[in-house]
């Protein structure tokens, strides 16, 4: 697996269990993931700004980094200048223009998910996925945040960062930043 893909999914494994504060859509962690978008931290959904959080973490890393500088056929990339090519949108949706813009490969629903991937589900969500899908019959495994342990996720009763199965009809696209 590509080391970037195995660093983004350690940075998300560690925030699982992270819990929101006493208000909904509140809390330190959730304000510092916030603070990842384009968006003044607030109480609002913030599962997209989970996967920008998680994506920034990962850009500290210089040799990530030289890779997405390949990317972008420059010879290297400082931090700042890397950060600006990530997504910073706050909508789950926001995440399938951004990578479009950016020449990101952005697959339907009827391919099979990809460790690494972004999953952008039906119903306005996004989440990390953390294992290849071994076929379309079989469950997507993602790491979620704003989402809680029934499989749900709203502003209402979005929690906290979870692990997930979902099932593949959920889901609307993969954004597919990082190969094999």
């Amino acid at each position: 697996m590509n080391p970037a893909i195995e660093q983004l999914i350690a940075i998300a494994k560690k925030e699982v269990g992270t819990r929101e504060g006493p208000l909904n859509n509140t809390g330190a962690r959730i304000v510092e993931y916030q603070g990842a978008t384009w968006l003044a931290p607030g109480a609002w959904p913030w599962c997209a700004a989970f996967c920008c959080w998680i994506m920034r973490e990962l850009l500290e890393d210089s040799s990530v980094r030289q890779g997405i500088a390949a990317y972008f056929k420059r010879p290297s990339l400082t931090f700042g200048e890397a950060d600006k090519y990530r997504c910073r949108d706050a909508s789950a949706f926001g995440w399938e223009k951004w990578a479009k813009q950016h020449g990101f490969r952005v697959l339907d629903e009827h391919q099979l998910a990809r460790a690494g991937d972004f999953v952008v589900f039906d119903f306005s969500h996004i989440g990390l996925v953390t294992e290849n899908q071994p076929s379309l019959a079989t469950t997507i495994k993602t790491i979620e945040g704003n989402t809680n342990g029934k499989g749900e996720r709203d502003s209402a009763s979005g929690d906290g960062v979870w692990v997930k199965e979902r099932e593949r009809s959920l889901t609307k696209s993969y954004i597919r930043i990082f190969s094999d």
